[in-house]
């Protein structure tokens, strides 16, 4: 696990779709030219201009194939480290997108990018193509591989978003900004963009694996269904206001849950915390100097017990309901360590 450097010093990366691309116009280049700049830059939708070294320059005739290693900086990013191959092959009509070992393929409605198409996203292809035409490419197929991608896709969303056999292709800025939480709410909204495509009427977020698969087991959901909230709250709720479900699960642990009984909707350890106050004012006179006292949410649930958490549940939901809305049936469900529901609010 890397170390957590103070913010100011964080690095930022670049994205596969922004790998991808450099990749693509060092081949294009080759092709033209017959040498491969190295390193490569592209411009980037906001405009800056970052460069990339070459891992792999190969040529053929009438084909070339560059790969760049994907530098996410100081993101925890599965892909980072991984090398990102563009192969390009000039010919036929337009610009086409292939998916090589590695790079998955869309199977089910309500991703930006069709069924049936390599997960390749609109930003990223928009890039290749506009590199592409300015090199005098205007036919041609660019096939896109990440070796190992298939093994790293499996610690993504991918596989409930069915998107089948690797990764996607993604960037909207072409820029990884490190411990970044847009990406983990896209995600959450594209997980909820299929679900809603997949005509399903009922979701879940959990905060974490032990909840989620209490959850599930409880309703029989379907993994399409069960959407890797965290510790956004907010990110689900707000995006189910404006794309509603007829009925949303929130599952997670006791402090998870006090955290949104409380109201916030971000319940991240570093971005919001218990308050020992507002529990000890839901607690009996004998015990009130016990909850000040506990150093953790799970101590304070050792001394209150069951009728605690229900509480808290029915507080948490409400919370819930006010920002998602009141036109979708959301319940909130509480478990312990081993994943027993100790307390359901419906």
């Amino acid at each position: 696990m890397r170390q957590v450097k103070p913010e100011g010093e964080l690095k930022r990366g670049w994205t596969t779709g922004a790998c991808a691309t450099a990749a693509v116009k060092a081949a294009l280049t080759a092709l033209r030219d017959g040498a491969f700049p190295d390193p490569v830059s592209i411009t980037l939708p906001k405009g800056e201009q970052p460069a990339f070294a070459l891992a792999i320059a190969e040529k053929g005739e009438r084909w070339a194939r560059v790969g760049i290693i994907k530098d996410a900086g100081d993101d925890p990013d599965v892909t980072h480290g991984a090398m990102i191959i563009a192969r390009v092959t000039p010919g036929g009509q337009g610009i086409r997108f292939k998916a090589g070992e590695g790079v998955g393929m869309v199977t089910k409605p309500g991703l930006p990018i069709g069924v049936g198409e390599p997960a390749i996203n609109p930003v990223p292809r928009a890039m290749m193509q506009a590199e592409a035409e300015a090199l005098g490419f205007g036919n041609v197929e660019i096939e896109i591989s990440v070796p190992g991608g298939e093994a790293m896709a499996a610690k993504t969303w991918n596989p409930r978003l069915g998107i089948v056999g690797g990764l996607s292709i993604l960037g909207t800025t072409g820029i990884v900004n490190p411990f970044s939480c847009a990406a983990w709410i896209a995600s959450i909204h594209r997980g909820i963009d299929v679900a809603r495509a997949a005509g399903l009427s009922h979701v879940a977020g959990c905060t974490g694996s032990t909840s989620e698969d209490a959850v599930r087991a409880h309703y029989g959901l379907p993994l399409e269904a069960m959407l890797d909230m965290g510790d956004f709250a907010g990110g689900v709720l707000k995006y189910l206001r404006a794309n509603p479900v007829p009925r949303l699960t929130i599952g997670g642990g006791f402090g998870k849950m006090v955290k949104l009984a409380q109201g916030h909707m971000d319940l991240h350890s570093g971005r919001s915390q218990v308050d020992f106050e507002w529990l000890a004012a839901r607690v009996s006179d004998d015990l009130r100097g016990k909850v000040l006292g506990a150093n953790s949410a799970m101590e304070v649930l050792e001394l209150t017990g069951p009728a605690l958490a229900q509480r808290v549940a029915g507080e948490a939901r409400a919370q819930a309901v006010q920002i998602a809305g009141e036109g979708i049936a959301v319940d909130v469900i509480i478990v312990d360590r081993s994943g027993k529901i100790i307390a359901h609010a419906q």
